[in-house]
């Protein structure tokens, strides 16, 4: 089975409450992180059509702060797909609802892993890349995923010495 990045897309969005707000008006960073993880989880889940798990947050980057009342718009895309796991770009984008326009708030990568019901890790669908931007954010995520396991495999040489 083969999906297009396309179809892996999806889009979560929230009104920012004040109970997700520190005493200033600004939304705790853990909020957000909280639907980008959400995000990530939907959009994954969708691709594989399996349970999915969070095995990784890379690169997390706050450029802007989100105050109460703001609309929050989380957009989530596979921009890799390994033999189980899939690697999901997480853009934030925030709207002020009393002015026209958006602003990108947060952005991060995710690498989920897709989980038959045993828990053990299922094959996920061939990634399609139908543009020359997608390789290029296929490629940026095999490289993390290769540095990843580099450094993991580093770590447990380590602890064997």
């Amino acid at each position: 089975m083969k999906r297009t990045t396309s179809e892996s897309k999806l889009v979560i969005s929230e009104v920012m409450m004040p109970s997700q707000a520190n005493v200033a008006g600004n939304i705790h960073g853990g909020e957000i992180m909280k639907l980008m993880d959400s995000t990530a989880y939907a959009t994954a889940r969708r691709y594989a059509r399996s349970n999915v798990v969070t095995a990784r947050v890379d690169e997390l980057e706050f450029h802007l702060p989100i105050f109460i009342g703001d609309l929050v718009i989380c957009t989530g895309q596979v921009v890799f797909a390994g033999k189980s796991s899939m690697e999901v770009a997480v853009v934030v984008e925030v709207e002020d609802l009393e002015h026209e326009g958006r602003k990108r708030a947060l952005s991060a990568f995710f690498t989920m892993v897709a989980l038959d019901k045993k828990a053990r890790p299922f094959a996920v669908p061939e990634l399609i890349l139908e543009t020359p931007e997608e390789e290029t954010m296929f490629a940026e995520g095999k490289r993390r995923y290769e540095n990843y396991k580099a450094k993991k495999k580093a770590a447990r040489q380590k602890l064997t010495e």
